[in-house]
């Protein structure tokens, strides 16, 4: 074990999963969790050093993905990736419109519709802030052997897949009297 895998972390046993379970499946979920929370710390890192939220900044991202995609986003699209009302979505549009990050255009399909770019000063300093990071992403991926790539991306997509069909679960309710 390293100093990530230790018996005393207290998401690694007990109150996930017992005690039998497979050692290395754990080791795997635990290292699975540092990464999604490196991944969060990063992203509020970033979001901060732009002078953005972290809803900005992924705006950003889904935006330039789907640039990349010849996708372009239309306003109520954005909204729907993010998961927030319409007039949320128009606010983080002003905010990113008014920085010079994100600019309004007509589809270039229904004159009726906006879609979403990020301009080239976006474009810029997500280069300026993440190349760095995306190369050394995958230098550490180049490490994995080569017979083994394919079924660490199948575990990953696994995982995905288990936490895209995860419904919403029901309220918390409030505990009985005296049990708090």
């Amino acid at each position: 074990m390293d100093a990530h895998t230790t018996a005393g972390d207290p998401q690694r046993r007990g109150y996930w999963y017992d005690e039998e379970e497979d050692d290395s499946a754990i080791t795997m979920l635990a290292a699975v969790r540092r990464l999604r929370q490196a991944d969060h710390d990063l992203r509020r890192r970033i979001s901060a050093g732009m002078d953005m939220n972290t809803t900005d900044l992924e705006a950003l991202r889904h935006v330039i993905a789907h640039e990349a995609a010849e996708d372009p986003l239309t306003l109520l699209r954005l909204a729907r990736l993010l998961g927030i009302s319409g007039a949320s979505t128009s606010k983080l549009l002003d905010r990113l419109t008014r920085s010079g990050h994100l600019r309004r255009t007509p589809h270039p399909t229904d004159r009726r519709a906006l879609v979403v770019l990020a301009t080239d000063h976006a474009h810029e300093e997500v280069r300026d802030r993440l190349a760095v990071m995306h190369e050394r992403m995958l230098e550490a991926a180049q490490q994995v052997p080569p017979d083994s790539r394919r079924a660490v991306a199948e575990f990953l997509d696994a995982l995905t897949e288990q936490i895209d069909e995860q419904s919403v679960p029901e309220p918390l309710t409030p505990a009985p009297r005296g049990r708090r």
